[in-house]
């Protein structure tokens, strides 16, 4: 089969709620990305074959296939087309797995993929309320066939972080101390310089700018649980946050004509569902279906990147795989960074690249919960 390499990955700083990002346009963030990746390549844009972005709630300034508007707002060539994918959550790690299998089918050579968010101006959800005067409360409302098979129970992603969080039993103090430490792991590392190589800065806006340093445990608990009753809160969650990444995939034959260096070759790539009701449980049967695909073993996997979309969803994936927590999200996670929903996927890669050529590692494996009860399972090898 022939290989995907990846020439470059790049992304912006991850801007907090109604922060430095909030008001700049989603495109506009998004052709920063594009715009420092080309540079950064040095490949000519007019050799590009598609571009291909991940984006949530693609409404107002989010519509019109953003892929293509963001590379356009970048000044690349009207010639090269874009289309924007949505799989919740995973869409820019989709969209990565899209643009090697287009490189791997040989029908393509050189793929720009990533994603962008704004959530500061398109909260998550915002499609929903603005079905709500048509007389629809959820996706789901109205079909037959979904009540039929799942009944009329509610379908949310907090009522699944709370079941998840019941049935491995992570305590409320358990998932504190795993909030904690993503936000030290974060801050040691944006102190550190370690995200700087992957940043490119927008304006003087250069670091992200959503980890905590004066949180605590006694902070976190005074936090109100999201449930009555429950163990679920926001200092356990991901942060609502804006951002963007790109990377570029490219075929053998490309890396030969372009005189391009690859850093990494994709190795892996599945993608796995699971109850959509329980939602974000699908991490791990993929990431178990990956392994036995790929013939390796979670000790084969030198660095982790799973979003922690909740807490209690990374808490439970490494009960089940035993992993080293170790090598589990070694720099924060979204708890600490932020989750720009469309931009995630394409930025723990961009995190994860860097983090194996730090560290010399070997292989790298992402993976994230869903909506619908999916989740992408990407391994690479460092080069």
């Amino acid at each position: 089969m022939a290989e995907a390499y990846i020439i470059d990955a790049v992304r912006t700083p991850v801007g907090r709620r109604n922060g430095s990002l909030s008001r700049v346009h989603p495109a506009d963030i998004g052709a920063h990305s594009i715009k420092a990746l080309i540079e950064r390549t040095g490949i000519d844009p007019a050799a590009v074959d598609d571009v291909v972005f991940g984006c949530v709630d693609a409404l107002g300034p989010q519509a019109g296939d953003i892929a293509r508007t963001c590379w356009l707002v970048a000044g690349m060539p009207e010639e090269i087309p874009g289309t924007t994918i949505d799989r919740q959550c995973g869409s820019s790690q989709q969209a990565v797995h899209f643009a090697a299998q287009g490189v791997m089918s040989g029908t393509q050579d050189l793929v720009v993929a990533g994603g962008v968010q704004n959530m500061s101006q398109i909260p998550i959800a915002y499609a929903m309320v603005a079905a709500e005067p048509l007389g629809f409360k959820d996706p789901f409302s109205g079909s037959e066939g979904w009540v039929a098979r799942y009944g009329t129970q509610e379908v949310s992603q907090f009522r699944a972080a709370e079941m998840i969080a019941e049935n491995w039993d992570c305590s409320r103090e358990e998932m504190e101390r795993f909030a904690l430490q993503s936000h030290q792991r974060a801050v040691a590392a944006i102190t550190g310089g370690l995200f700087d190589k992957e940043i490119a800065p927008v304006g003087t806006f250069a670091r992200d700018e959503t980890a905590r340093a004066d949180t605590s445990l006694e902070k976190m608990a005074t936090l109100k649980t999201l449930r009555e009753g429950g163990r679920m809160h926001a200092g356990v969650s991901s942060q609502i946050s804006d951002g963007s990444a790109a990377i570029l995939i490219a075929s053998e034959r490309a890396v030969k004509e372009h005189g391009l260096t690859p850093r990494a070759r994709i190795h892996h790539l599945s993608v796995r569902g699971a109850d959509p009701v329980w939602m974000l449980t699908a991490p791990i049967p993929a990431t178990a279906y990956a392994l036995k695909k790929a013939g390796m073993k979670i000790e084969d996997i030198d660095t982790v990147e799973i979003n922690e979309a909740f807490a209690s969803v990374v808490l439970a994936w490494l009960k089940e795989t035993g992993a080293d927590p170790a090598k589990v999200n070694p720099n924060g996670g979204a708890i600490a960074l932020g989750h720009p929903l469309g931009a995630t996927g394409a930025r723990l890669m961009t995190t994860m690249l860097h983090q194996l050529e730090r560290t010399g590692g070997r292989y790298g494996l992402q993976t994230m919960c869903e909506g619908g009860g999916q989740a992408n399972v990407t391994i690479i090898e460092r080069l």
